[in-house]
């Protein structure tokens, strides 16, 4: 935190715990917080202490997750909340993006699409389990660091673990490190995590290919519904 506050990092992005310390921080030199939310008890409370803007962390988001629909969160939210919103979960197609503006959020927070892109610190491995994967081989489990997420489950097969009897875990117990048995498989290392946008990711492009991408479907999908509207 001392090293962004020397260096006036404009936007940071908060997860998991209060943010409260982490506003005042930011907020001395005129930063922006923005808070990781899956409930409305989260989004209240980051509101309440001072975040800049909300992430609405929904149902197939890749990572760490909610269960919530993002028709059902963002609604609510915007009852109280009239800041900035950006929309996450299973959005990976430009067209997703127009869906989260229509519903009410400001930005679309992408994650999965650009793990499985050139310039991504991934692994080979990671990134062809992403392409080669669909929603169906996505398993919401909290194992592997105590707190509710999306992995691919060929990831925990390779693990040597049974997907369908992993073992409770505590999020008070939170760890980011070892998995379960004795394999000292890591989350995140050789557990990985993805949302359940990727049965439409077929390649691993460039950044700029990616987002031109997202772009292209976007517009389409507007001209779409243009389309629609005049018939």
């Amino acid at each position: 935190m001392n090293v962004c506050v020397e260096h006036e990092v404009p936007i940071i992005i908060t997860s998991l715990r209060a943010p409260k310390f982490v506003v005042d921080a930011v907020h001395s030199y005129g930063g922006a917080v923005i808070h990781d939310v899956i409930n409305i008890r989260h989004a209240k409370k980051a509101v309440d202490e001072g975040a800049d803007g909300l992430i609405l962390v929904c149902a197939g988001a890749g990572g760490h997750a909610g269960t919530l629909s993002p028709f059902a969160l963002v609604r609510e939210v915007r009852e109280f909340f009239d800041g900035p919103i950006a929309l996450s979960g299973s959005i990976s197609h430009g067209a997703s993006v127009l869906s989260a503006q229509a519903m009410g959020a400001d930005f679309a927070y992408v994650g999965t699409r650009f793990i499985a892109t050139q310039e991504a610190n991934a692994s080979d491995g990671y990134k062809e389990m992403i392409v080669d994967s669909a929603a169906n081989d996505i398993m919401y489990s909290a194992t592997f660091t105590g707190v509710h997420g999306n992995y691919l489950k060929p990831s925990v097969v390779n693990a040597g673990l049974d997907p369908d009897n992993l073992p409770y875990a505590d999020k008070h117990d939170m760890n980011f490190g070892s998995g379960p048995g004795d394999n000292q498989k890591k989350a995140w290392k050789d557990i990985w995590g993805a949302g359940q946008g990727i049965g439409n990711l077929h390649n691993v492009p460039t950044v700029k290919d990616a987002v031109d991408a997202l772009v292209e479907e976007y517009e389409e999908a507007k001209k779409a519904l243009k389309l629609n509207q005049l018939n």
